[in-house]
């Protein structure tokens, strides 16, 4: 049986951040809405990202410092063994909570519709519509008069011969592991791959990194790469830099990885599981896109302009499957945008150029704004400054002097440009960074700004003040 809807201001296929942003802001506007989803509501971030992989990390850091076994049911102290099947438990129940309170509740309370099932455009590109094939059975017909692409992202494996065969993890998958492997090559060394493999090596497993590139966290500044080489390290975390997967295949069970070395060596490494996070692709198969006329780019993401407008202009995308930047703010900020330019032509755009980013390894990585050699690519000079954490009150408080603050400024007008941090609580010093650069503070207002005393942020300030003074010659508390 075929329903038919024609009264929909906006329909949105997808039910992660984008998509409720924008449903969010159409409601609030008094707009019909009615959102599609063929999967589990919610989207990537409280299911498969954010929140799940964030619970097993804190539990990780609990197990590799003090334990904390009544927080996180499975952990015990480092010397027993994890309890893994109640760790995902844990991590299940917590999702399952914010799944409900933050979505399928939310929808209810706001009183649009949340229609399971597959979406696939059909009509022209002047009349587009949608028929939906319900999960439950039967097919629905919805025209609105406008659309919101808000599908997400799937984790994208490389060809490499022999994977398909052998099978691997995605961070996805790695989450939803009924035991704890004894070993476990995780290929690819940027935000999900350092995440992943620290999360699995405290919580025992014997961890091996492989990247492509000549540096682990590749698109941060090579300081901080350092850094985290240096934590690996001492963690007992192999790491293999400037290498190349070329093959896999199964032998007694294991995974035996054939991998090209920077030197050009060939080397096989073992392990019980094989993770690679190499990135992510945009989810657009079975949608229909060419039928109304929405181009794809060479990933397969949707191409928009800066008011997330497709090339067809009843038609908006927003969030990964757009091909932005992956963040989850971005995606709320995004549907928003999408409501305001859809419903009210407001012609708005988003500006990204304080835009943070935080890779939750322990210490965490974080930055904002531009690299020293982003800053020259820009055809101005660059001042830089590096402060290590031990010039740091906080750190040394805590015993953990490992990582540093990197500011990056123009020389000719002192402005802050970037900001590039590892040290506990990256996260958030990088929030009082982002709001320095978006109101174009220069390193000397930066320098005299209140800082709370025992407090990561202060190394915001402590690195202004190098550009002017020795830190090491300063008492502890000196403004």
């Amino acid at each position: 049986m075929t329903t038919a809807e024609s009264t929909v201001d906006l329909a949105v296929i997808g039910s992660g951040s984008a998509a409720f942003a924008a449903a969010i802001a159409a409601t609030n506007r008094g707009k019909h809405v009615v959102m599609v989803e063929r999967g589990t509501t919610g989207g990537t971030c409280v299911n498969v990202g954010c929140v799940p992989s964030k619970a097993l990390l804190a539990a990780a850091e609990a197990r590799h410092g003090a334990g904390a076994a009544g927080r996180f049911p499975g952990l015990a102290d480092a010397e027993v063994p994890v309890g893994f099947g109640e760790l995902i438990g844990g991590k299940d129940a917590l999702v399952g909570q914010l799944r409900t309170e933050k979505y399928t509740g939310l929808a209810a309370d706001y009183g649009w519709e949340i229609v399971h099932g597959t979406a696939t455009f059909t009509g022209t590109t002047e009349s587009p519509a949608l028929d939906v094939t319900l999960t439950d059975g039967g097919t629905r017909h919805i025209e609105a008069a406008h659309y919101l692409i808000a599908t997400g992202s799937a984790p994208w494996a490389p060809p490499i011969d022999g994977l398909e065969q052998a099978g691997c993890l995605s961070s996805t998958t790695a989450m939803e592991l009924g035991a704890l492997p004894q070993s476990m090559l995780v290929v690819g060394g940027n935000a999900i791959g350092l995440e992943q493999a620290q999360l699995f090596a405290r919580l025992g497993t014997e961890v091996t990194v492989v990247e492509a590139l000549e540096r682990l966290a590749p698109f941060e500044e090579p300081e901080i790469s350092a850094a985290i080489e240096n934590v690996f390290a001492d963690e007992g975390i192999g790491v293999h830099t400037g290498a190349t997967l070329t093959s896999v295949r199964i032998e007694d069970g294991a995974r035996i990885a054939a991998v090209r070395t920077r030197s050009g060596e060939e080397i096989e490494l073992r392990a019980e599981q094989l993770l690679v996070a190499t990135g992510r692709r945009a989810v657009t198969e079975g949608l229909g896109l060419d039928a109304v006329g929405v181009k794809t780019g060479t990933r397969g993401e949707v191409v928009v302009d800066d008011h997330q407008r497709t090339t067809n202009e009843r038609i908006w995308a927003a969030g990964d499957v757009a091909g932005g930047p992956q963040f989850v703010y971005v995606a709320a900020a995004q549907g928003t945008l999408v409501a305001d330019n859809a419903l009210d032509d407001a012609e708005r755009t988003l500006d990204y150029t304080a835009l943070p980013r935080v890779t939750f390894t322990s210490p965490a990585i974080a930055a904002v704004g531009l690299t020293d050699a982003q800053v020259a690519e820009a055809g101005l000079r660059c001042d830089c400054r590096t402060l290590p954490l031990e010039h740091v009150p906080r750190a040394l408080a805590n015993r953990d002097t490992r990582g540093l603050v990197k500011l990056v400024a123009d020389a000719s007008t002192g402005r802050v440009l970037g900001v590039h941090v590892i040290a506990d609580g990256a996260g958030d010093l990088i929030t009082a960074a982002t709001y320095a650069i978006t109101a174009g503070m220069t390193v000397d207002q930066l320098a005299h700004t209140w800082a709370p005393y025992l407090t990561m942020a202060e190394a915001l300030k402590l690195a202004a003040q190098t550009f002017t003074a020795d830190v090491a010659r300063l008492s502890c508390c000196a403004g």
